[in-house]
């Protein structure tokens, strides 16, 4: 069997598509553009979520270098997930997407 070399795309909003797919990563992104996030808020605010989708979300999206985590030594000690410098890149993307969906 052959496999033919495909051309990379040249389409923006592809790359954020693919990033973004998968359980729970576009309603993660959704509400990281309002501001910093917590695991808890977000298992409330996502209907449907349970704790090892949305940590597995979090720790994929984490790696793909679109959240930094930030660890709050306050009592109690608690995580909060905000947009790094490459997720603040694709918010012009996801909002041309989101104007040409509704």
């Amino acid at each position: 069997m052959t496999t033919k070399n495909q051309p990379e795309s040249t389409c923006p909003a592809e790359g954020l598509l693919k990033t973004l797919s998968g359980k729970w990563k576009p309603q993660i992104f959704r509400f990281a553009v309002d501001g910093p996030v917590r695991f808890n808020a977000l298992l409330r605010d996502i209907e449907g979520a349970n704790k090892q989708s949305l940590a597995t979300a979090l720790k994929e999206l984490e790696t793909e270098g679109i959240l930094h985590k930030t660890i709050i030594s306050e009592k109690p000690l608690h995580i909060e997930y905000h947009l790094s410098a490459k997720g603040l890149s694709l918010v012009p993307i996801f909002h041309q997407l989101e104007g040409i969906i509704k």
